[in-house]
This record gives C-alpha cells, sequence and structure tokens, in this order.
C-alpha cells in the first residue's frame, strides 16, 4: 500500500517531464517566427530599387542625378529615352517605376510586380511633382486582376498551398512512418497533387486571384508542393519529431519571408533578398506573376528553381531510404540475439521486450496529433 503515492508522485513528474520536452517545440517557432518576419518586414526600407526618368535631355539627367543623390541608395535611377522603354523594363521588371516629367508629370508602374513597390514609387514621385507644381497621374500598365486588388493574393495562395503541404508531412511520416518508403513517397506526390488542386480552385473559380493562366498556376503549385512534400517525408527519416520544426524553418520562417508576396527583396534586408533569389515560395510568386502577369518573362528561371528544389525532394528520398535499408540491416541482424535473450528469459522476459520495442496506438496517435498540431502553428 505505501507503495501508491510514489507511484503516482513518478508518474506525475514523467509526465511533466514529457510536457516541458515537448514545450521546447513551440518555444523555438516562436523565437524563429519572431526572428523571421519581423527581421523580415518590421521596417521596410526601399535600397537600389530602380526607377527610371523618361527623356534624354540634361533637364532629365539633371533630376535622375538629383534623385540618386538625395535617396542616398534608396534609389537608383537612371534615364531611358522615351515612354516605349520605360514600358519594356516595367514589362520586364527590370525598373518599378517610369517617370515622364513636364507639365503634365506621369508615373508610370506595374502593380502586379510588388503593389509595396508601386506604392513606393508613387509616393516618391508624387513629391518631385508638386515640388514641380503639377499634380502627378499615375498609369498602371499592369495591374492585377479584380480578384486581386493588391496583388498580394498570390502571397496568401502561396500560404494556403504551403500548409497543406507541410501539415501532409506529419500525416504521412507520423502515421505512414511503418509503410515502405515507395508507398510514403507515392502518398507525398499524391497529396501534393490535391492540394495544389485546392490551391487552383482558390485562385480561380472561387476567389478570382487570376483571370488566366490557371493551368500554369496550377502546375507550379504541384511542383512547389511535391517539392516541400517530398523533403518533409524525407526528413522525417532523420528527425522525426523534430520534423515539423524543420520544415517550418525551411518553408515558413525562411520561405514567406524571402517570397516577395508583400515586399520585394528591394524593400528588404539583405539576407531576404538573397534568398529570394533561389528559394522556392520565391520561385512559385515570380513564376505566377511572370505566367499571368508578364507574358512569361524570365519563366522559366522561376520553374527551374522549382524543378531544383524537386530533385532535392528527389535526394533526400533516397538518402532517407538508404537510411532506412541500414538500420534494417542491423536489426535483422540483431534480431537473433533479442530472439534468444527473449527465450532464456522466459514469459517475463518476453513480456519487458514486447511492451519495450512496440509502442501503443496511443502513444502514436499522441505523437501524431502533437505534431500536426505544430505543423498548423503559422
Amino acid at each position: 500500500m505505501s507503495s501508491g503515492p510514489s507511484a503516482a508522485a513518478g508518474s506525475t513528474a514523467a509526465a511533466l517531464r514529457h510536457v516541458l520536452s515537448h514545450l521546447v517545440t513551440p518555444l523555438l517557432m516562436c523565437i524563429g517566427m519572431g526572428l523571421a518576419y519581423l527581421g523580415a518586414f518590421h521596417a521596410p526600407e526601399p535600397h537600389d530599387l530602380r526607377v527610371d526618368v523618361v527623356g534624354s535631355g540634361p533637364s532629365a539627367r539633371v533630376l535622375a542625378q538629383t534623385l540618386q543623390d538625395k535617396g542616398d541608395g534608396a534609389l537608383s535611377v537612371r534615364t531611358v529615352p522615351d515612354r516605349a522603354a520605360a514600358e519594356n523594363n516595367l514589362r520586364d521588371q527590370a525598373s518599378y517605376g517610369a517617370y515622364l516629367p513636364g507639365k503634365h508629370p506621369e508615373l508610370l508602374v506595374a502593380s502586379a510586380s510588388s503593389d509595396t513597390s508601386a506604392t513606393v514609387v508613387e509616393k516618391v514621385f508624387t513629391k518631385v511633382a508638386a515640388e514641380q507644381g503639377h499634380p502627378l497621374k499615375v498609369t498602371d500598365t499592369a495591374p492585377t486582376a479584380a480578384g486581386d486588388p493588391t496583388g498580394q493574393g498570390i502571397f496568401f495562395l502561396l500560404v494556403a498551398v504551403s500548409i497543406g503541404s507541410y501539415a501532409s508531412v506529419a500525416v504521412i511520416g507520423g502515421a505512414g512512418a511503418v509503410l515502405g518508403l515507395r508507398i510514403r513517397a507515392a502518398l507525398a506526390v499524391a497529396a501534393s497533387l490535391v492540394v495544389s488542386v485546392i490551391g487552383a480552385v482558390f485562385a480561380g473559380p472561387m476567389f478570382g486571384l487570376v483571370d488566366h493562366g490557371l493551368g500554369g498556376l496550377w502546375a507550379m503549385a504541384w511542383l512547389y508542393s511535391a517539392g516541400i512534400l517530398l523533403i518533409g517525408v524525407g526528413l522525417h527519416t532523420f528527425l522525426k519529431r523534430w520534423t515539423t520544426l524543420g520544415v517550418m524553418v525551411l518553408f515558413v520562417m525562411l520561405n514567406f519571408t524571402s517570397s516577395g508576396g508583400i515586399f520585394r527583396p528591394e524593400l528588404q534586408p539583405g539576407f531576404f533578398g538573397a534568398l529570394h533569389s533561389f528559394w522556392n515560395g520565391a520561385g512559385f510568386v515570380e513564376g505566377v506573376r511572370s505566367h499571368v502577369y508578364f507574358g512569361g518573362h524570365a519563366l522559366g528561371r522561376q520553374v527551374l528553381v522549382l524543378a531544383l528544389w524537386f530533385v532535392v525532394g528527389l535526394a533526400v528520398m533516397g538518402l532517407a531510404g538508404a537510411a532506412e535499408a541500414k538500420r534494417r540491416k542491423v536489426a535483422t541482424k540483431t534480431a537473433p540475439a533479442v530472439a534468444g535473450s527473449v527465450e532464456g528469459g522466459g514469459a517475463q522476459g518476453r513480456g519487458r521486450h514486447v511492451r519495450a520495442e512496440v509502442p501503443t496506438g496511443a502513444d502514436g496517435s499522441e505523437e501524431l496529433e502533437e505534431e500536426l498540431e505544430e505543423a498548423v502553428a503559422v
């Protein structure tokens, strides 16, 4: 009878240790999300933001140099000979605004490239026109679809597809851990197909984020989602319960902040601007923009980025397969020794070994639930 309170205290202590050990993940997520989101978004400032002044005369060159000097690194101002050249730069996303000086000054922007960048440029040249005593006319050469007036709908589509993808990693990696790697790989590809179809429905018929090019958007969404799922499922072999934190670092903390969906890299610290050049979220956002609004300019590069992440996913799955095969080989070699130990120990020994090596369904369900809760905590 005296062992009752002692056993209860031991059980409480064990449960407390279990809870505290699992609190590490959300606390690390809190730190990581704060560093990533606040570091990327808390104080957007332009640096080397490319704008054009239209004109080839001395006055245009003087204005461009004045803006360059006053900007102190915020703007990269150049002159172009005519309106056609300025529009071409906007179409190729080589600039984010073009100012036509005169008695009726006009500013050309392409809000589909980045609404926030267009707003910054408009603020700069509204002040320039006011100093010259003229109102400014703003012309949007690449407006967004009616269902996406701010141009940020593609970013939120990225968020939805990403959550569907890495939450599926928790299910396939956790509940599907007993399945063979090939089956898990097939489930990952199938899940990415479903997630991408859902994303296309959101973008097209449901919310009208795009008014054409839906097939290309779906294909990029599938490639993006498949890359995440293959990398995540492969990593689960090595990281186990830390997989959720790992995929959140890769596909939320570093991914959303460098995608260019809210602020382009010219408005962010250099670290996120550097990630923008090769991270998969940026490949998706810029790929969709290029496909839908800019006639496919530089689309091949963005698709290549997504394809390379898909290849990385295949490579991670290959490494996971090799690691699991090695574990099975070791387990096969040690199985006879374990069996002999069980036989020598009698029924009591057998009971101890069975309990130690086979997790209960309740424990497995609890671990999966914890992974899912962490996976959707964006």
